[in-house]
């Protein structure tokens, strides 16, 4: 008798049995597929009909942190932040409909919520609203309106956000968490005038044709003491640039403010006086009488025009020329005169205040500009935007590439690399609306995209930098250097004098390496030399360093302004 053994079948079975095995490989196969992948983790963020009722489009975050102090949505944002957060951008969006933030979505510091190591954390919603813009070049775009607040999505009056919860995350079981954005930011609350500290706000024809949208310039006035009881008196005016804020110029306050040790660190790092100081030095005996005056005008783009023309922002520089600087003139008593109009500025106001020279200098009569933001494009912090390929590794590099850094201390220690803020931005916002500095660069000096949008100058997660944006840079003029060296023979008559430029030599965003290079430019003219100075902070001296104090300054200003006055 044949005998048949388990583990050699016969020919007639061995297509069933083969069948059998692959069916139960599979089956296994799935199986362990399910053990293996869990449901993404997921946030369900809807705004309740009882809080609007109207469709929004905007851009939704969720911001996931261990500390609920300050909330969470108030921890993102700033440069070199770690607290993660995820946006996405919404269109129309219905009372209670859900918008999603998953495992797909792009965050910062860490890109996606699988990498939220499982954990209790404090998690908070917030909606930022956008407002529809067609302007007047054919482009509808779409971008938040600032409230007043400059361009803080996360303060901005009308945008919802909801209370933080305590939530149980854990990528490995898969959540899915559902926020409700019941609460609604207030509007600011603008300080009062006092006896020396007035505010103007005006609608600009100008920018609101260009925008098809109300737009608003504002100022806020330090009157000199006796203003009141001289009604025929003219005086001398600082203008002074900077970032969007309702305070009075110069940190002016009528009464002491106890310091924090904040307050201290930012004092020894600048060198500048407490408000308070700053105020007995303006209200004393021997003091300059002057009016000083601080700008306010937000784009859709940033707390910031950069005080200038551009095709994405539109007229900014025009309408400060052309409306707002006249209404003060007219309306405070300015010494309406080119030689007593004086500018300053630090960062992002150094480079409008010297650009505001340079392209009006027979308008203004002179300049202190600090630390001001890259005046040279081939040092646009650490990048030749003209020559190198890409904003994040050094070029010339095979193996080993160093990242380029966009911020350091004055030890020289890196904190924040290119990459790292670029993709920081992209998670703000897409198309350019991050309302964050590398954006506002491409805003202001850039083209515009086919989309409306500003054309980038590089792209935020590869970092390939665009040559035909950086060229067009340079020709607009915005890279101050070469607009400079390009119109020397027509601008430098009228620039004699005028220009002193302060910078410290371990400047945080390596800012002192484009004022070398103008310096470099400077101090070879002829026919005529430009006569201005340059002075650098030594030895680790960062950003915000000062030579001198606010009251030190304006007694420099104003004997300028006698001495070029007329007889």
């Amino acid at each position: 008798m044949k005998k048949i053994g388990w583990l050699r079948p016969t020919r007639e079975w061995r297509p069933a049995l083969l069948v059998f095995l692959v069916i139960f490989g599979i089956a296994l196969a799935a199986c362990a597929s399910k053990k293996v992948a869990p449901a993404s983790p997921r946030f369900e963020i809807s705004i309740p009909g009882s809080a609007n009722d109207q469709p929004l489009t905007g851009r939704v975050f969720v911001m996931i942190s261990r500390r609920d102090n300050p909330e969470p949505r108030l921890q993102v944002g700033s440069w070199g932040q770690t607290t993660p957060f995820f946006g996405a951008d919404v269109e129309r969006l219905n009372p209670g409909t859900a918008a999603i933030i998953d495992g797909d979505t792009l965050g910062y510091p860490v890109k996606s919520l699988k990498d939220i190591p499982a954990g209790d954390y404090f998690v908070q919603a917030l909606f930022n609203v956008y407002t529809e813009f067609k302007r007047s070049d054919g482009h509808t775009i779409r971008t938040h309106m600032d409230q007043w607040e400059g361009q803080q999505f996360n303060r901005s009056p009308g945008n919802f956000y909801c209370e933080t919860q305590m939530a149980h995350l854990d990528t490995g079981l898969g959540y899915t968490i559902q926020l409700s954005l019941d609460k609604v930011i207030p509007p600011v609350e603008v300080p009062p005038d006092t006896e020396w500290v007035k505010r103007v706000k005006i609608q600009s024809r100008l920018l609101s044709e260009f925008w098809g949208h109300p737009i608003y310039l504002g100022a806020t006035i330090l009157l000199p003491r006796g203003y009141e009881v001289h009604p025929d008196s003219y005086y001398p005016v600082i203008y002074v640039q900077g970032h969007f804020g309702l305070n009075a110029p110069f940190g002016f306050a009528a009464e002491p403010t106890p310091m924090t040790e904040e307050m201290r660190r930012r004092q020894r790092l600048t060198g500048l006086e407490p408000g308070y100081d700053f105020f007995q030095a303006w209200n004393s005996d021997d003091f300059p009488k002057m009016i000083a005056v601080t700008f306010q005008h937000p784009t859709p783009y940033f707390d910031d025009s950069y005080a200038v023309n551009s095709a994405n922002n539109g007229p900014y520089g025009d309408a400060i020329m052309t409306e707002l600087i006249p209404y003060l003139e007219k309306n405070f008593r300015i010494l309406a005169k080119p030689y007593a109009r004086v500018l300053t500025g630090g960062s992002t106001g150094g480079w409008e205040s010297l650009a505001l020279q340079v392209y009006h200098p027979e308008f203004f009569g002179g300049t202190w500009t600090f630390y001001p933001d890259p005046i040279d494009f081939r040092a646009y912090c650490l990048s030749n935007i003209y020559e190198d390929d890409n904003a994040f590794g050094v070029p010339g590099r095979e193996w080993l590439i160093p990242e380029r850094y966009f911020r350091r201390d004055p030890s020289g220690q890196p904190e924040v690399s290119m990459r790292q803020l670029s993709q920081m931005e992209e998670v703000l916002g897409s198309r350019g609306r991050s309302c964050q500095q590398l954006e506002i660069w491409e805003a202001v000096y850039g083209p515009v995209g086919e989309d409306g949008y500003p054309k980038p100058l590089w792209d935020k997660m590869t970092g390939q930098i665009d040559r035909e944006v950086a060229i067009y840079m340079r020709d607009n003029g915005y890279d101050l250097r070469h607009y400079i060296e390009t119109n020397w023979p027509k601008i430098g008559p009228q620039l004699v004098g005028k220009l002193h430029i302060y910078c410290g030599d371990m400047d945080d965003y390596y800012l002192n390496l484009a004022v070398y290079m103008l310096e470099d430019f400077l101090k070879n003219t002829t026919n005529p030399y430009y006569a201005g100075s340059f002075e650098y902070g030594r030895p680790m001296k960062g950003h915000g360093w000062h030579p001198m104090t606010n009251a030190e300054m304006v007694r420099m200003m104003a004997a300028e302004i006698a001495k070029n006055a007329p007889t």
